[in-house]
């Protein structure tokens, strides 16, 4: 069977933000300081790298094996990181790295869209 356009798009839209998404933390600074430690800074970077690689597998999930439940899964992790980058722009304002997660968070959104509409919606089973 031929995946559709729409589910098409939202896994290449997907991919490429979390590809922005793992390009961010490994660019991230990880100067250590008094309130992050070495270690600390270590466990976090293999914590954001094991979660991306986790929302990688949730869309291989829904675009190739067709479950719905990750698309959910997906858009519940959407919310968490427009409230998270909300939280970051009042505490830094506005950086380089809160710009490139609303680059993120706006093609998760495009690729979400695609996945709820059009001849997307009958590749999903219950």
């Amino acid at each position: 069977m031929n995946v559709p356009k729409n589910v098409v798009w939202f896994e290449v839209l997907l991919y490429l933000s979390l590809t922005l998404d793992a390009l961010s933390v490994a660019f991230d600074d990880r100067t250590p300081t008094a309130e992050m430690t070495e270690q600390m800074i270590t466990v976090a970077t293999v914590i954001y790298a094991l979660l991306i690689l986790l929302l990688v597998y949730f869309v291989w999930l829904a675009a190739q094996r067709r479950k719905n439940w990750p698309r959910w899964a997906l858009a519940t992790a959407l919310v968490l990181s427009v409230i998270s980058l909300a939280q970051m722009i009042g505490d830094k304002g506005v950086e380089l790295s809160s710009g490139i997660e609303v680059v993120s968070c706006a093609l998760t959104a495009a690729g979400l869209y695609f996945s709820f509409t059009g001849d997307a919606q009958g590749w999903f089973n219950a």
